[in-house]
């Protein structure tokens, strides 16, 4: 505790940490309240956050039928997440991807893994067809351990480099770094 003088002169004892609850940035990720946001919203937030891949193609995500969520405290937000159906063309079936996921250096431990669950649990109320989620893990930034941290398994590698191919010209890579493709089962 701190004690300190009102402007009266009485002494105030205060905690000198924050409690759950009372300040003005979140403590724990038990305290986000999770959201549907809008693509513009989330592509503007991935942005700020995001540690390799800030810049989003908006049309890549509504043609895909993408959509977004955000973890909101206090009517601010700490982290973005960004869906749509599956880039690479050999991956079948009913599968969304997470395109980005973006966390506020603000953001408590275990956000990441938080959010995770809690998009898990949505997706699946939302889209019961189906049958599985995907996400890649840039290897030169990460190690993977939001994915395992949430239950999600590795199933599959890439040798990374670039998407241009002759055939058809791309914008530049934002990241040519091998990727670990890690999935989870929804049924």
């Amino acid at each position: 505790m701190s004690l300190y003088f009102s402007g009266d002169g009485v002494p105030v004892a205060q905690p000198l940490f924050q409690m759950d609850g009372d300040g003005a940035i979140p403590i724990s990720p038990l305290q986000f309240k999770f959201i549907s946001i809008d693509v513009p919203t989330a592509i503007e937030l991935n942005r700020f956050w995001h540690s390799k891949l800030p810049n989003v193609v908006p049309s890549n995500i509504y043609r895909t039928y993408g959509f977004c969520y955000a973890a909101e405290f206090d009517n601010r937000f700490y982290a973005c997440a960004i869906w749509s159906m599956p880039v690479a063309r050999m991956i079948k079936g009913n599968v969304y991807e997470l395109r980005r996921l973006a966390i506020s250096e603000l953001s408590p431990k275990n956000t990441a893994s938080r959010f995770i669950s809690w998009m898990v649990k949505d997706i699946k109320k939302r889209f019961p067809e189906l049958d599985r989620l995907i996400s890649y893990q840039d290897t030169e930034v990460h190690s993977g351990t939001i994915y395992k941290a949430s239950g999600w398994e590795i199933s599959g590698n890439s040798v990374g480099g670039e998407w241009t191919r002759t055939s058809r010209k791309r914008n530049p890579s934002q990241a040519t770094a091998p990727k670990v493709r890690w999935e989870k089962q929804l049924r």
